[in-house]
């Protein structure tokens, strides 16, 4: 498919040719849905943590003998029905929660991303994000023209390696490598700057879906 160029004043500068597999998929808000929740359940971290009672201290000693005493019998203090003993059937940071999804899944749920993203205007081709030193008011800057808000995922060429750093100090806005695109990070932004290069390497890199 077919899409405008922008420079970095976001008038046209051009067309670019776009893969249709990536660019131009179908909307499928479920499977969306389903990469989101897997993605933030296999980033969930277990911190919850309750002692049962082979982890609570003491208790090794019988309290009273079994028999002859008119109370009830007991064998330990680290029982769950006795204060200060361990707790049954808590949580422990021993629980797995990742959710396993399939490679395909994952790349198409981020191509019908992209492709919604482009048809509504949210995303946009830049023929360079390249920075002359990496400061942060050069991307502010950069990302002014595209937003009212400085808020946007910029997802520049292998080569711009300084946009890093200029843009990990302005909120809401955040550069991510085009290999490591995710769900989560697609959906967070409602501008996403698309540097003209990282076209190829999204193309070559997300082979599982064709």
């Amino acid at each position: 498919m077919i899409a405008e160029i922008f420079n970095n004043s976001a008038e046209p500068a051009g067309n670019i040719d776009l893969p249709d597999r990536v660019f131009n998929a179908a909307w499928r808000p479920d499977l969306v849905k389903q990469a989101l929740d897997a993605q933030l359940a296999n980033a969930r971290k277990p911190l919850a943590h309750t002692k049962d009672r082979s982890d609570v201290r003491g208790g090794g000693k019988k309290p009273w003998r079994q028999k002859g005493t008119g109370r009830a019998r007991h064998g330990s203090i680290r029982s769950p029905i006795w204060r200060g003993g361990g707790v049954a059937h808590g949580p422990t940071n021993e629980k797995v929660f990742a959710v396993k999804i399939n490679q395909k899944m994952k790349q198409a749920a981020i191509f019908s991303i992209l492709s919604k993203k482009l048809a509504e205007g949210e995303l946009k081709v830049i023929e360079s994000l390249a920075i002359a030193e990496p400061k942060t008011k050069l991307v502010a800057k950069m990302i002014a023209p595209f937003s009212e808000k400085p808020s946007a995922l910029i997802i520049p060429s292998s080569d711009n390696k300084s946009i890093y750093k200029a843009s990990a100090n302005i909120p809401k806005v955040k550069s991510l490598d085009a290999k490591s695109l995710n769900v989560y990070d697609l959906l967070c932004y409602k501008n996403i700057l698309l540097e003209k290069e990282a076209v190829e390497t999204i193309d070559k890199h997300y082979h599982a879906v064709q």
